[in-house]
């Protein structure tokens, strides 16, 4: 009884749950930075897309969780693809995620559910019958959480720190990356160059059949399952310094390196910034291809002018990737290239085209799920299942480092069946219209 008859904390200094949550949400939105944008193009085939969405919510109808989206598609052999996957892919990745979540959950959880709606895209595209294919280089500004997910050769450049330029994407394309070329012939494709009269081999290395320079794409349904939708992920968190991002299609990045890219346009605000990009590149090449930049600057609230240029920290990798996750030894070849950290903090990078690695890692404990009531969900199509019709995303894989093949996340007879097919383990059943 004397526990309960002690002191009672005075009622003056109870503060009003309602009032303890606004509270909250005005701190919330002091502490996110101001992001502003803008996006110039020049058109020579009309297969460049973009998307561009500022007020996406995490939890509607909650406008303290908005996020901003921009995406560019860039298409060949038509526009069909990179339309469809702008139209598409957002609502996929969505989905994808479990519900429920804190933000850093939500965050976390994000990389795994851009493969599943990159997959998921490729897969209903494909569905279609039609032989376009497209790029797609996805951006998700979460406060001061950048992730970025790409296929092919559209390029994502963060800008910070005094100048240092880093590259927050990996370019798929098989001239340059020996890795994909291994890759795309253990899984049964041809590489090489095109052969003309007198056995004259011209021009980048491509995929055969089809003529593909890039080894990843959604689409393509001409070229073969190897050439794969599973995105390289890369998850950063800026200092409160903030930074620029520079997203261009490959016509930017034929003229201009990512250095000259972001010297280009330095000091200006984004809009005419990214106009700029686009002029530099139409003066040094010419307009030999579809051109097109969003830039995009991450400004810190107390500060409307550009980007501060004090140097960053680097923490500790080893903490970093204790703290979140491993990073496989693929993705670090991938990037060696291309890194150059300039950021806060490095959260998650992958690039693995094997979906037995990228779908099984991370908590599985919290499935994403429509609402039907299946005990099971497809990881990448989402559909409900039952106990008999779930398959391990694990079983049978070599790939897989898995000792448990029974357990998630599982897949669904046609997802299975397009997941065996970009391993080269059966031809896909899609027929080209």
């Amino acid at each position: 009884m004397a526990s309960r008859e002690g002191k009672r904390p005075s009622h003056e200094n109870l503060v009003p749950l309602a009032a303890l949550l606004s509270r909250e949400t005005r701190a919330a939105k002091m502490e996110k930075p101001i992001v502003r944008y803008g996006e110039a193009a020049q058109s020579r085939k009309g297969e460049d897309y973009l998307l561009i969405n500022t007020d996406t919510l995490r939890l509607p109808p909650n406008s303290s969780t908005a996020f901003s989206v921009f995406a560019i598609f860039d298409g060949h052999n038509g526009k069909a693809a990179a339309v469809f996957t702008r139209e598409n892919l957002l609502n996929h990745v969505l989905s994808a995620l479990p519900r429920g979540l804190s933000r850093d959950e939500w965050l976390q959880a994000l990389p795994r559910a851009l493969v599943s709606g990159f997959v998921k895209t490729d897969k209903e595209f494909q569905s279609r019958g039609e032989t376009s294919g497209t790029t797609a280089t996805f951006v998700i500004v979460d406060g001061w959480t950048v992730t970025v997910a790409c296929v092919g050769d559209s390029r994502c450049i963060l800008d910070t720190s005094g100048g240092s330029v880093s590259n927050l994407t990996v370019d798929h394309r098989l001239e340059d990356n020996k890795e994909e070329r291994e890759r795309v012939t253990a899984s049964g494709g041809e590489v090489g160059r095109l052969s003309i009269v007198g056995g004259v081999e011209i021009g980048p290395l491509r995929c055969w059949p089809g003529g593909l320079c890039l080894s990843r794409s959604i689409g393509d349904m001409d070229v073969g399952e190897f050439i794969v939708p599973v995105p390289f992920v890369k998850q950063v968190k800026l200092s409160n310094l903030g930074g620029r991002l520079i997203i261009a299609s490959d016509g930017i990045w034929d003229a201009l390196s990512s250095e000259a890219a972001a010297k280009a346009c330095r000091g200006l605000p984004a809009e005419l910034a990214a106009r700029q990009v686009v002029k530099e590149s139409l003066r040094r090449r010419g307009l030999k291809d579809d051109t097109t930049c969003i830039v995009v600057d991450i400004i810190p609230p107390d500060n409307s002018q550009e980007p501060s240029t004090s140097p960053l920290k680097k923490h500790n990798n080893f903490f970093r990737s204790f703290l979140f996750r491993k990073k496989s030894n693929s993705s670090n070849k991938l990037s060696k290239k291309l890194s150059t950290v300039s950021i806060d903090e490095e959260l998650f990078e992958e690039g693995s085209a094997m979906l037995a690695e990228r779908l099984g890692s991370g908590d599985c404990s919290k499935e994403p799920t429509t609402g039907g009531g299946g005990i099971f969900t497809c990881a990448i199509c989402q559909l409900d299942l039952a106990p008999s019709e779930g398959i391990s995303v694990h079983a049978g894989s070599i790939f897989s480092t898995s000792l448990k093949p029974w357990q998630g996340p599982f897949l669904c007879t046609d997802c299975r069946d397009k997941k065996d097919a970009m391993e080269g383990k059966r031809p896909s059943g899609v027929k080209v219209i």
